[in-house]
């Protein structure tokens, strides 16, 4: 099945692109495509615990089945701004 994924600021830098199409495997869940995504790009893997992870717009936790034609986003963590 084919995915769409899209890297926020350092991640698409690291990557050297803001968004990738993906090949996976029906009924992969977003934890095995993320480990296959650090296989060939190793430098996002440092990232891991601070990932913030999105599946057709929604937050997503790594056991999310993912579908055809899904949308992933991984972003990195966010700060707040003056209050």
């Amino acid at each position: 099945m084919r995915l769409r994924v899209k890297l926020f600021a350092t991640y698409g830098e690291i990557v050297g692109s803001k968004e990738l199409m993906w090949t996976a495997k029906e009924g992969e869940r977003l934890g095995d495509f993320l480990d296959a995504l650090f296989g060939k790009y190793p430098r996002l893997a440092g990232h891991r615990d601070t990932m913030l992870l999105a599946v057709n717009h929604s937050f997503a936790p790594p056991d999310e089945v993912l579908h055809e034609g899904d949308e992933i986003a991984l972003m990195p963590p966010v700060s707040g701004g003056a209050a």
